[in-house]
């Protein structure tokens, strides 16, 4: 099969269109014939090696994935012996390492049917970027009806499910992004918009329940300054950033980390894990019409390189999506 791998770090450039063995699936494993992937900052992360500290996971020299892409939509081709879920023709989505690949192999735990409502491009928008939102929003800022929520690094991939989920629950949202974007958010149920290039939330007036930070471009004090005085403060990531950095947006990961010991139900770090669960509900919010993923550019599996660099220097909106 034909798919996207690396065997060292660096630019786009390190990434090659290469013909390696398809995966053969045992056990609770699943076989998916790729539809559609998604590019998300972890494959740009992934693809440098950078921030620095992030290869003690990575691999120091080398990258011990090396095929790129996480999330996936497709169809399902062959299943191991233990699966009960699903069977071949099934059309599915998830996530798992190596999905910029014409099949996939997957444990059926990360694996869910596909959203009716959706295209296999949208899908396979929806895994990583989706549960991200969900998980911050829903299990660590417990968002509730009536509260004010702000999401910052609206317009992002997973800032732009964040703003629908919040609304789906019932709450309301501000959504900070640039100016470019600011139609972009509130057509995407946006109470309230801040222009980050003529305004500083943090020195505003206005006081919010959940604080949802994608950006990792503020300090601690300046988030924890915006928070009702119950409010809640979700980390999540950095986003793209310049490389070759130690730390990246992990120095502000590791400070949350370090600071929530002492700020118990107030600041949260977010690990986002896949689960069949989660996909599950993504999939009750796409087919009820309250997610819908947004869609930038779609490039072919043979300009996957070219989507990775678009993500990481042009500052694209919402999701880029791979065809296969």
């Amino acid at each position: 099969m034909k798919a996207i791998a690396q065997d060292r770090y660096g630019s786009p450039g390190v990434l090659e269109l290469r013909e390696v063995d398809t995966p053969t699936v045992a056990g609770r494993e699943v076989l998916v014939r790729v539809r559609a992937a998604s590019v998300n900052a972890r494959d740009w992360h992934l693809m440098r090696g950078d921030p620095y500290l992030a290869r003690l996971a990575l691999g120091l020299r080398v990258p011990r994935t090396k095929i790129r892409g996480t999330d996936f939509a497709g169809t399902v081709t062959a299943v191991g012996q233990d699966v009960k879920r699903f069977r071949p023709g099934d059309e599915v989505f998830g996530e798992v390492d190596g999905a910029f690949a014409e099949y996939v192999c997957a444990r059926d735990d990360v694996v869910e049917p596909k959203p009716e409502a959706l295209s296999f491009e949208q899908a396979a928008a929806l895994p990583l970027a989706g549960n991200t939102a969900l998980m911050g929003l829903r299990d660590l800022g417990q968002v509730r009806p009536g509260q004010q929520v702000l999401v910052n690094g609206a317009s992002g991939g997973v800032g732009t499910f964040a703003v629908q989920i919040v609304k789906a629950f019932g709450a309301e949202v501000t959504g900070v992004c640039s100016t470019g974007n600011l139609e972009l958010v509130g057509s995407l149920g946006a109470d309230h918009l801040v222009d980050y290039t003529r305004e500083d939330f943090t020195r505003s007036a206005r006081r919010y329940d959940v604080v949802f930070d994608l950006v990792g471009n503020r300090s601690l004090t300046e988030l924890r300054r915006t928070l009702k005085p119950t409010g809640r403060l979700v980390l999540s990531g950095g986003g793209v950033f310049e490389g070759g950095s130690v730390f990246g947006p992990m120095g502000l990961i590791l400070k949350g980390q370090v600071m929530s010991l002492f700020a118990r139900d107030r600041l949260f770090v977010l690990t986002a894990t896949p689960s069949k669960e989660n996909l599950a509900s993504l999939r009750e919010l796409a087919d009820s019409g309250k997610l819908t993923p947004v869609i930038d550019r779609t490039y072919p599996l043979s300009e996957a390189p070219e989507a990775i660099r678009y993500l990481e220097g042009e500052h694209a909106r919402a999701k880029v999506v791979i065809t296969v």
